[in-house]
């Protein structure tokens, strides 16, 4: 990822988004040639020249103080998730040339088997784990059950993990079908999420190849990741619309693994005794009945569709 240019989009996406109103400034000059905020009120309200607001929208951030990053916050009404990304940009513009090294040539984290167990013992909930860049790299058989569509999507090169990123973008009608009316939201999350993780890691080749696939051969995909919006994944509630159960409502918990950086739990439940509670105990009869497990590189097990 280049890294400037992204600073650079990313400062102006959030300044032209931004009225005086919303700011809580008067709005002078009646022809305002700039959609949202003018460079100038930016570094008033940051408290900074306009000069070295200039220099960082153009994405210098090399030696920012953490007091001119929170201040450039505030001033642009940044949210959690866009705050961190700021961050996240900053801290890779001042790392050192050996921690960047590091950086391009970690080892992509792995699904140890004690975590595998872990997923595979909570039997009553859909529970998956994902890293940074939306690879399933294992789940308990109701989560293989739920994500039911992204396994046997074309989309899927045997023996790589299941990527919900590309799920979205490069089976679209199935998506549209998996997630109804909130596909559009899933799949600007997916894209949201991407970008985060691109501030936090810019040398990521892996996270880096997968982008530029699918900006290659996804418009949608190549429109939202213009937009720079970034989020996290950590609660809420999602609507399935399963080919085998019908409507889920579930809500859902991110819990990340301290001991392997870039990792997460994700568990659904549903409410107790609600229509999407009884349909989650259908899924687990479906799988049940359905699905096989047979042994994955980096897990203990996983589920795939019984042959005939």
């Amino acid at each position: 990822m280049d890294l400037r240019a992204e600073t650079r989009e990313f400062l102006t996406t959030r300044r032209g988004r931004l009225s005086p109103d919303r700011a809580g400034l008067a709005a002078y000059g009646g022809n305002r040639r700039v959609p949202g905020l003018r460079r100038e009120e930016v570094s008033m309200l940051a408290g900074v020249s306009v000069d070295y607001y200039t220099r960082m929208e153009r994405g210098n951030l090399v030696g920012v103080s953490e007091e001119v990053l929170e201040a450039l916050a505030e001033a642009l009404l940044l949210d959690e998730a866009e705050r961190g990304h700021l961050f996240d940009l900053a801290r890779a513009a001042n790392a050192s040339g050996a921690a960047r090294s590091r950086a391009r040539h970690s080892p992509a984290p792995v699904l140890r088997p004690v975590v595998q167990r872990i997923v595979d013992s909570l039997e009553g909930a859909p529970a998956f784990v994902r890293n940074a860049r939306l690879d399933v790299l294992g789940a308990n058989l109701l989560g293989r059950a739920l994500y039911a569509p992204l396994y046997d999507s074309p989309t899927r090169t045997p023996g790589t993990p299941v990527n919900s990123a590309r799920f979205q973008f490069l089976d679209p009608d199935a998506a549209r079908a998996f997630w109804g009316d909130k596909a559009d939201r899933v799949a600007h999350d997916a894209v949201a999420i991407l970008r985060a993780e691109a501030g936090r890691n810019p040398y990521d080749r892996r996270l880096t190849d997968l982008v530029g696939e699918l900006s290659t051969r996804s418009d949608d995909f190549r429109r939202l990741w213009a937009s720079h919006d970034v989020r996290y994944h950590r609660s809420g509630t999602k609507v399935f619309h399963h080919p085998a159960v019908g409507l889920l409502e579930l809500d859902y918990e991110a819990l990340v693994l301290p001991a392997d950086p870039g990792l997460q739990l994700n568990v659904y439940t549903a409410t107790p005794g609600s229509p999407s509670a009884d349909g989650l105990a259908l899924l687990a009869s479906w799988a049940a009945t359905t699905l096989i497990r047979e042994p994955t590189a980096g897990s203990t097990s996983t589920a795939t569709a019984k042959r005939d």
